[in-house]
């Protein structure tokens, strides 16, 4: 028996430095895994490729994520949340500071999967600490918290890639963005309490008695492992958590195809902009981290359904106003795309986390995320490959089928599961 001094804190203290935490290793998991996306067309230039071949210098980070995260957030289960989530945000960087030393193009695709594998940590884990750290009452606005430092993080990354481009190069831009996420990664590390112990409630102490608090005891691998698959099973068996794995990978399939195509469309004719006046569309970023902190309230006051459709259905709006050939429209669209999107994500996250079992947080939040990049991967690719044949407005009629779909999967859902609670 014995007590941690992290615990005889007050738990308002402890969230508050939790949240810090998180938002810091958002920025830096985002900044680092978009960072490619403005500098496509300078990638192409060089390398002699289409927007679609381009585009891999996002798409394979995102796969690569995407392939690993359920493992690792199995990993989770057995070595805890926070040294996943600290080698994450540690081994990201070292793989970003390298980056923009690749001699070729295979090298920093290379490069950019094992970037992928080492920020998979982060995202498919962090939900599930969450959780654990603050409990179902206060998850939502903890992971509104790490999501707006994910849209900082994008906007931050996308911004500094893009004015660093014109006067450095892409190697410089990249570079810069590295050194912000070094930054942030080390605020992670030094203030991520871990994720074991009792359950923080505001307004007290992380415990009431603090004499009493316990270590988990220690189970035999075989166990954990049995575990980790029962765990597993029980993701994936409630049908209200695949409507949001299913909503993840529509929406960032959408968000991430738009979002690889702007470079080309705002440097190319007829709105002909410079890299880095093109690279402030990124700045309706900064909507994401407002639209995302707000969807606790909004999920109080609407329920969940009805956030995450009127989420998309911003989504949607947004694009629409992407089409005509006027960059205030054009521009508009982009800050409704963004603010939509980041508060469908908020909402779908968080019911991914709040309906998991108990047993089986880690690997609903890995699935979850798993479907966030592989839709990332596969439709910002997608989506790529439409604009380089058929042009602007045909991906936007493609990305808009995509979130009509998320939007009926999600509906008939509940639906039918306010029919089974009925009967």
């Amino acid at each position: 028996m014995f007590v941690r001094a992290d615990l005889l804190v007050p738990a308002r203290t402890a969230t508050r430095r939790v949240k810090i935490a998180v938002a810091a290793g958002g920025i830096s998991t985002f900044a680092l895994l978009y960072a490619p996306q403005p500098v496509l067309p300078q990638l192409a230039a060089q390398y002699q490729l289409d927007p679609g071949s381009a585009s891999l210098a996002v798409s394979v980070a995102t796969g690569a994520l995407a392939i690993t995260v359920l493992p690792i957030a199995a990993l989770s289960e057995v070595v805890g949340r926070r040294p996943v989530i600290t080698a994450s945000v540690t081994a990201s960087v070292v793989f970003g500071l390298l980056l923009p030393l690749a001699p070729s193009y295979p090298v920093l695709l290379l490069l950019r999967a094992l970037e992928g594998v080492a920020i998979a940590g982060f995202p498919g884990v962090a939900a599930a600490y969450l959780v654990e750290r603050l409990g179902r009452t206060g998850v939502a606005a903890a992971v509104g918290a790490m999501i707006a430092g994910n849209s900082i993080g994008g906007m931050l990354g996308r911004l500094v890639a893009g004015f660093g481009a014109e006067a450095l190069g892409w190697r410089g831009a990249l570079a810069m963005v590295a050194a912000l996420a070094l930054l942030c990664s080390l605020l992670t590390v030094m203030t991520l309490p871990p994720s074991s112990g009792p359950v923080l409630e505001e307004g007290g102490f992380a415990t009431d008695d603090p004499k009493q608090i316990h270590l988990p005891p220690k189970r035999a691998w075989g166990e954990q492992l049995r575990s980790v698959l029962q765990g597993m099973v029980a993701a994936v068996r409630k049908p209200v958590l695949l409507a949001q794995y299913a909503v993840a990978m529509l929406a960032i399939g959408a968000f991430v195809s738009i979002y690889n195509a702007a470079g080309f469309r705002l440097t190319g004719k007829p709105l002909d902009l410079s890299p880095a006046i093109a690279s402030l569309v990124f700045l309706a970023y900064a909507i994401g981290s407002v639209s995302s902190a707000a969807a606790g309230r909004l999920v109080a006051r609407f329920g969940r359904l009805r956030s995450v459709a009127a989420g998309l259905a911003v989504m949607a709006v947004g694009l629409a106003l992407t089409v005509p050939d006027a960059l205030p429209a054009v521009v508009l669209g982009f800050v409704v795309l963004t603010g939509g999107f980041f508060a469908a994500h908020a909402v779908a996250n968080g019911w991914t986390a709040a309906e998991a079992p108990a047993g089986a947080r880690g690997q609903a939040a890995g699935i979850y995320t798993l479907s966030f990049y592989l839709g990332s991967s596969v439709g910002g690719t997608a989506g790529s490959v439409i604009y380089s044949h058929a042009g602007w407005f045909w991906l936007v009629v493609a990305t808009v089928s995509w979130l009509v779909l998320a939007i009926v999967v999600e509906t008939i859902t509940v639906a039918s599961r306010k029919t089974a609670s009925a009967a």
